[in-house]
């Protein structure tokens, strides 16, 4: 086999440098003056081809001297043919061609729609800050569309990353101050939702999904396009948001109800604001409330997200994007592992807890107001080059009650040991926070020449500084939780507890907790506190950045990405230089259905300095950055024109430079962590009306040098080793059943020790698989869809040194009229 494929590889490189480099562009509009991407460009007689980019740009490279006749044909208008002469490594730009829409044809459009594999972006400009198609980017990423999230009635943030392999729940979105918003496992590493439309975007809650056009889970430490404030080793998640688009008004109304008291509204509405049609407006808005499948708990949310779109000239546009949330909620439960003390439990089953209590009420909610202001101005200096300036802003607030339940068995069996059972005590604190975010970027991004190699780079400057501002309280006891079958033992022992704490004990299984869990209770422990007033603190960073990334094509089949960062980084104490760079090679042995890629890719963070004692004297340490350090090599397909395609990759990273504590006020730097897996995706349309996506990802990773309590062992964030993923549906095409569909798919996890030390012991949550399904029925003009999560009703955590209470079985029901 090796032999076999050395031949092919020689061979396709050697009929590679016999052929010329002549190259056909152009760039594909409406008569209404906008890009059309995805449209068909062929050269007539042969089979020979290419789409237009998400610009509505294409590029026929690879062209032997002659004369060549193009169509160009996208569903909806009249196809155009041109003519074009080509001769040895020239190319020829047909400029902007014009294709008039043909309202003859356009009842053919959905039709034409159902054949395409519409989970599949080919393209993306977002993950490499360059239009690159998927298959000639060395770096792995996976694209979760807005299409994906209607067919499964997706109401929540959480449910839509399910979609994307190796990437996993680690704990819920608690509300609090500066980190409120949920936590992900990906390669290995934490990662939060911080990026839209590539720009950071604060948040101390979920993100809506209303106003969602695709998910970008980028894969691999990002350092240099990204750099290091908002995003992890693991990769980012990237939020593209939905754009105006020039047309009449048109959109959609839709409602959801389901399980838990589920009641959800939202809406999709775009019009035209000129008789030029070059000034576009679209207002994406959601309602929503939701009861907690718990004895006590709810959520509810209002969210709005106008934007704006304007294109002054062919050369000039601006795009501006609007989100405004207003959340209220009870934080969801988390049971905190006692990371001080031997564990005496090791799993579910002898925790013996009883998922249906939440250990709240719902009147100890918090208010997570956000809001993101994002602006941008794209010019076209020339035929090759853009310039790209961006702004953005955004708020984050918290403003309410969070508790959380930690387990203090080991110190109640110290002065009043019981035999069964654990004991859980209740903290409450009062959040009043804000963190401000901007950030101000500006692109060039462009093409050029260099001798005979075709190059795309994009070169920039990034400025971003956040504030963050608390004001509120610490933690105050509230309240005692015993879970076990022994309640009478826990009761002789809780008047000693409650003395020797002065918290108020009155939480045990079947009493009344009203008089602690509201917040006149919760405002009663924290005015206990020695200091129970509000804690003023504030925080200032400042980060500069410029970057550079260019690809260059040798041929059409090779390619190669140079890029490199610069980050200095600014706060109150300390200042501090970072260079991130990246490589990536891809060779695609069949062009545009092929390819072979491999990367190295670096991802750094700003160790703060620290400081020391040493006999009376005091005195502050700095670090170096942290490194992290990714090889990667796969494979992208995309066969069968677009029907099919596929990554499959092995990445190992490795973090250096982690700052260790050698004891009280101690600390060395050389801490070393590695993570390596395999991953895969698919994303395929085998017939007309079938399509599927699906993904399995494998994690191996070790904290191979630092703290003696971790070392050797896997890092608590890491997640399960194996994930998998998979929806599939299908919709009738014709028949008395044309319109009708089926969808069914479902996840898997492995175990998850989300407590692993070696001088505490381990705690493991069992491995689970969720199997939903849906039927809809879907019209021009409506749609409906009937959904079932979790068929088997399977109860199933997720955890980070915490142990979270999963959604049991949960039905929906969607209607959706569009205008």
């Amino acid at each position: 086999m090796k032999h076999i494929l050395s031949s092919l590889f020689i061979i396709g490189f050697t009929l590679s440098s016999l052929a010329q480099n002549g190259t056909i562009s152009g760039t594909v509009i409406s008569d209404q003056g906008y890009p059309i991407p995805n449209a068909n460009v062929i050269i007539k007689g042969t089979n020979q081809g290419t789409n237009t980019n998400n610009t509505g740009t294409f590029n026929l490279s690879s062209l032997s001297s002659g004369k060549y006749s193009l169509e160009i044909s996208y569903v909806g208008f009249r196809s155009k043919t041109l003519q074009s002469n080509v001769t040895d490594n020239q190319t020829v730009d047909l400029g902007t061609i014009i294709l008039i829409e043909n309202r003859e044809v356009l009842n053919e459009v959905v039709l034409e729609a159902e054949q395409k594999n519409k989970f599949y972006r080919a393209e993306s400009e977002a993950v490499s800050k360059l239009p690159l198609k998927d298959i000639e980017n060395p770096q792995v990423y996976n694209t979760i569309p807005s299409k994906l999230l209607e067919e499964q009635v997706v109401t929540n943030f959480e449910s839509a990353l399910k979609n994307a392999p190796g990437i996993y729940k680690l704990w819920e979105s608690t509300g609090r101050g500066g980190d409120g918003g949920g936590y992900y496992s990906l390669r290995g590493f934490a990662v939060q939702p911080t990026m839209v439309n590539g720009l950071p975007s604060l948040t101390n809650g979920t993100p809506d999904p209303a106003n969602i056009d695709r998910v970008e889970v980028i894969k691999g430490p990002s350092g240099t396009l990204y750099g290091s404030s908002l995003i992890s080793y693991g990769g980012l998640i990237n939020i593209n948001t939905k754009r105006p688009y020039f047309d009449d008004l048109s959109g959609s109304i839709a409602y959801t109800a389901g399980s838990y008291g589920l009641n959800r509204v939202t809406a999709d509405v775009n019009t035209i604001l000129s008789d030029q049609k070059n000034i576009a407006l679209r207002l994406n808005a959601a309602y929503h409330k939701q009861n907690s499948f718990q004895d006590a708990g709810f959520t509810k949310s209002f969210y709005v997200a106008p934007s704006l779109a304007f294109e002054v000239n062919d050369r000039l546009s601006f795009f501006v994007n609007t989100e405004f949330y207003n959340g209220r909620s009870t934080n969801q439960t988390m049971l905190f592992l006692n990371r001080g003390a031997a564990l005496h439990v090791n799993n579910m089953d002898e925790l013996g807890y009883n998922n249906e209590r939440s250990y709240t009420s719902n009147d100890l909610y918090v208010d997570t107001p956000t809001y993101s202001l994002q602006g941008e101005m794209r010019y076209k200096l020339s035929d090759n080059w853009t310039s790209q300036t961006v702004v953005s802003r955004s708020n984050a607030k918290s403003d309410g009650y969070y508790s959380y339940l930690t387990d203090i068995t080991a110190t109640v069996n110290e002065t009043s040991p019981i035999t069964q059972g654990s004991v859980f005590a209740r903290y409450t604190s009062n959040q009043n926070s804000e963190t401000i975010g901007t950030d101000i970027q500006q692109n060039f991004i462009g093409e050029f020449n260099l001798g005979n190699f075709k190059n795309k780079m994009v070169a920039g400057l990034d400025y971003y500084h956040q504030k963050a501002i608390n004001s509120g309280t610490g933690y105050a006891g509230h309240g005692f939780v015993y879970i076990g079958e022994n309640i009478d033992e826990f009761s002789a022992v809780a008047p000693a507890l409650h003395q020797a704490t002065g918290v108020p004990m009155n939480q045990t299984p079947g009493t009344d907790d009203t008089g602690v869990l509201s917040q006149a209770g919760a405002d009663a422990g924290i005015a206990l506190l020695p200091n129970p007033g509000s804690q003023l603190s504030e925080s200032d960073q400042k980060v500069y950045s410029a970057y550079v990334s260019d690809v260059i094509y040798f041929m059409p089949e090779l390619s190669a990405m140079a890029s490199l960062r610069v980050d200095h980084f600014s706060n109150d104490a300390h200042d501090q230089t970072a260079l991130s760079p990246k490589f990536g090679l891809v060779y695609q042995p069949i062009i545009d259905k092929v390819s072979v890629f491999a990367n190295y890719m670096n991802g750094f963070s700003n160790v703060a300095p620290k400081t020391v004692e040493d006999n009376g004297n005091v005195s502050t340490i700095s670090f170096d950055p942290e490194q992290a350090n990714q090889f990667e090599f796969g494979t992208k397909l995309n066969l069968f024109s677009n029907k099919l395609a596929a990554t499959l990759s092995y990445y190992d990273i490795q973090v250096s430079n982690i700052v260790l504590s050698t004891g009280p006020n101690t600390y060395t730097q050389g801490g070393e962590q590695v993570s390596r897996g395999f991953e895969a995706s698919i994303v395929a349309n085998p017939v007309v009306g079938l399509n599927i996506i699906a993904g399995y990802s494998y994690n191996d990773s070790e904290l191979q040098r630092g703290d003696a309590a971790f070392q050797g062992r896997r890092p608590e964030g890491a997640g399960p080793q194996n994930l998998a993923n998979l929806w599939a549906s299908y919709r009738f095409q014709y028949g008395g059943l044309k319109g009708f569909g089926l969808g069914f798919g479902g996840n898997y996890a492995g175990e998850n020790n989300i407590f692993d030390r070696n001088n505490l012991g381990t705690f493991t949550l069992d491995e689970y698989t969720l199997i939903n399904a849906s039927v809809f029925y879907e019209t021009e003009d409506f749609g409906i869809t009937l959904k079932l999560d979790n068929i088997s009703n399977q109860e199933y955590y997720s955890g980070w040194s915490t142990i979270n209470p999963q959604l049991p079985r949960m039905f929906s029901a969607n209607f959706t009229y569009k205008f």
